[in-house]
């Protein structure tokens, strides 16, 4: 809708409804965009060669970090190269090559390799940051459409991402290019992962606030109830007594432990159902036998996400944690999983 002014009067313009695009043809662009891609990516793998190897080379040797720039959606694109590499063990991160001409070139160092994309390699803002590059003598990885660009013939390797064309109708839109160089961005960083050793509890160090970082680096010890909120009781104390405590304690169960505190047994709310289908005259039976003799027990030091997969395996809501010699050390609860956002 736009507003025009005729002969003193404003008024108002509806803008013409955009012609009627059938479904079936959405599907065939949105098919043939798809397919585009994919072969985009099929001849990336057809491509990787011995440069590719020079790359990761230069990146492992790297002793500070992996800068990694370009403009437009090239920079949209080396932003998650960089953010892939900071989180799978090469320090990394984005400079804004326009930036970089007012004074963010400051954070390249003479220890740290810079990672450039360009399509066509002729990019101004990043061809007018080289020669500070070059003099700081910081190795140049260029990723590029073009080998025989500008950007590709003063980089020390070039690795070519170019494709038959874009997935864009026009063949305009960086589509097809910009995801074949995200491929390659992520091709870079899995092989620089696995060559280092980088293990799931390295990832995790760099992911301690998402649920992912949780399940890696939670362990039961820092979850399990200890001390005063265990329910305990001794192997003699009556039915009657033992539910007292069940509920005091708000588990579900409690724990039946000898003089030493060692653990003899578990009585839970299924114990009790079972209890109470005998009939009468059980208020006043000892735990001992009532109890289940072998209850399911997992060490302190194991990953809260190893509990959640034993209780869900087992149908259980609880695990014990045991000291060597028996005594009862804490409890792991379903509902403590449940709020520590392990489930």
């Amino acid at each position: 809708m736009r507003m025009t002014e005729t002969a003193g009067r404003t008024v108002t313009a509806q803008r013409p409804a955009p012609p009627a695009v059938a479904a079936a043809d959405l599907l065939a662009t949105a098919a043939e965009t798809l397919r585009l891609e994919t072969a985009a990516l099929a001849a990336l793998v057809e491509r990787l060669d011995e440069h590719f190897v020079t790359a990761c080379q230069l990146l492992l040797d790297c002793r500070g970090r992996v800068v990694v720039t370009g403009m437009g959606k090239s920079g949209i694109i080396a932003k998650k190269i960089a953010a892939t590499l900071a989180s799978t063990g090469s320090p990394a991160l984005f400079l804004h090559p326009a930036e970089g001409s007012h004074g963010d070139l400051g954070m390249l160092t003479r220890d740290d390799v810079l990672l450039a994309l360009s399509y066509s390699g002729e990019t101004a803002e990043l061809l007018a940051i080289l020669p500070v590059v070059k003099r700081l003598g910081v190795p140049l990885i260029a990723m590029t459409g073009r080998r025989q660009s500008t950007l590709a013939r003063l980089a020390e390797v070039h690795l070519d991402c170019r494709v038959e064309r874009e997935a864009c109708p026009l063949n305009l839109a960086p589509t097809a290019s910009t995801t074949a160089t995200l491929a390659m961005g992520d091709a870079l960083a899995m092989a620089l992962l696995r060559a280092r050793g980088f293990t799931a509890d390295d990832f995790a160090l760099s992911h301690p606030g998402g649920a992912l970082g949780r399940r890696l680096l939670l362990r039961v010890q820092d979850l399990m109830r200890r001390g005063a909120d265990l329910p305990r009781v001794r192997p003699q104390t009556p039915l009657h007594e033992a539910i007292l405590e069940m509920s005091g304690k708000g588990l579900g169960m409690t724990t039946i432990v000898d003089e030493q505190e060692r653990v003899v047994g578990i009585f839970t709310d299924g114990d009790l159902r079972r209890a109470l289908a005998r009939g009468q005259g059980i208020w006043n039976l000892p735990m001992a036998e009532l109890c289940h003799p072998r209850p399911r027990h997992i060490a302190a030091t194991a990953l809260a996400a190893e509990a959640l997969a034993q209780m869900e395996a087992e149908r259980i809501n609880a695990l014990l944690i045991l000291r060597d010699d028996g005594q009862l050390e804490g409890i792991l609860a379903m509902h403590d999983l449940l709020r520590a956002g392990i489930v």
